[in-house]
């Protein structure tokens, strides 16, 4: 028996934004399908237990592909999205009509010694998905972007039409390829794509590179936590819950073709084809010692702060614009850092000190 909404491919589903958005899906309705490589940047036992939260096996990471026992419109893939044959071949099997890609490699960091790999998985794989996405008519993409892609740009706050030609990493810069070529196809093939820039999102599950996991773990050991520009930095703080609350409403919308877009103003938030990009994020930018005190208070004990330069490739300050989100579908982020501190603090004790 098919489910009653649409047919969803969600690429990078075990992933921590990915686990949230496939569970919301099928939740509503829809038959998902998941395609993850669980590789092992960080821990693979994290992301296999993510998919068990979605009711997989724990037997899950020696499995190519299983259903989850809790939702009968949900399966898992394992597959790579820089193998074009295997993307093709999902695309064929599925024939999704709606894809949502949050396969990424992530890590502005990692993006210096590492390349490669960042131009194979966010480039290379995201061009598989345009690609089949093509070819098998996939009714809207939704995709994964970042606010590294506004770099150097210090305008503030920072809006998705304002200039995004400067990035500071390489991650950044395949991020804004990823837009470029998104445009492309949208205006060539008539394929609805709309990009998302996720304004540094954090939560229970989230990935332990990540400053939560870090904070967390630094400050309950007693171990010193680096704090890089000597606290001077700023970032826009999104809870998950708001960052998928946002990715549904956009799911839900494809965008259009504006007719009013004038290509001598050349906004790249919106085009003559049918292509938008929207910031997700709290609006509300916290300095770092801030968040470091919000860790603080929630774990009850104080952090032995090592403060460090400013290091490659990070931006001093991100805040997001999210007018254009609340204009066309009435959203606004709800979850202070202070709640969401708490919630990750109270998840991360009882997953770690299993």
């Amino acid at each position: 028996m098919a489910a009653s909404g649409m047919k969803v491919l969600v690429t990078g589903g075990a992933g921590f934004i990915g686990m949230y958005v496939s569970r919301a899906l099928v939740e509503e309705g829809h038959d998902v399908i998941i395609v993850d490589n669980l590789n092992d940047y960080y821990s693979p036992e994290l992301k296999c237990d993510r998919l068990m939260r979605l009711g997989f096996e724990a037997s899950v990471g020696d499995k190519e592909s299983c259903t989850s026992s809790t939702y009968r419109h949900l399966s898992f893939i394992r597959g790579d999205i820089v193998d074009k044959s295997f993307v093709m071949d999902v695309f064929g099997r599925y024939r999704p009509e709606l894809v949502v890609h949050l396969a990424a490699q992530g890590g502005v960091r990692y993006s210096l010694d590492h390349p490669d790999i960042f131009i194979q998985s966010n480039v290379v794989g995201f061009l598989n998905v345009l690609e089949a996405s093509r070819c098998y008519l996939v009714k809207h993409l939704v995709f994964a972007s970042s606010s590294s892609v506004y770099g150097l740009n210090g305008k503030q706050p920072n809006s998705p039409h304002d200039s995004v030609s400067h990035p500071v990493s390489l991650y950044g810069a395949t991020k804004i390829a990823d837009e470029v070529m998104a445009h492309a196809y949208s205006h060539l093939f008539g394929i609805p794509c709309t990009g998302m820039r996720f304004f540094t999102v954090y939560g229970p599950w989230g990935r332990p590179d990540m400053s939560p996991f870090l904070f967390a773990d630094a400050i309950s050991k007693g171990t010193p936590l680096k704090v890089y520009n000597h606290g001077r930095m700023r970032r826009d703080f999104t809870y998950i819950d708001d960052v998928v609350s946002g990715v549904m409403k956009i799911c839900h919308r494809p965008p259009q073709s504006d007719a009013s877009w004038d290509n001598r103003l050349a906004d790249c938030a919106t085009s003559s084809a049918p292509f938008a990009i929207y910031n997700i994020g709290n609006t509300h930018p916290v300095s770092l010692e801030d968040y470091v005190k919000a860790f603080e208070e929630a774990l009850g004990k104080k952090a032995n702060k090592e403060y460090l330069p400013l290091q490659s490739g990070d931006v001093l300050d991100t805040f997001s614009d999210m007018s254009d989100m609340e204009r066309d579908f009435g959203f606004r982020a709800s979850v202070d850092v202070q709640e969401g501190v708490r919630r990750y603090v109270m998840w991360y004790r009882k997953y770690y000190d299993r």
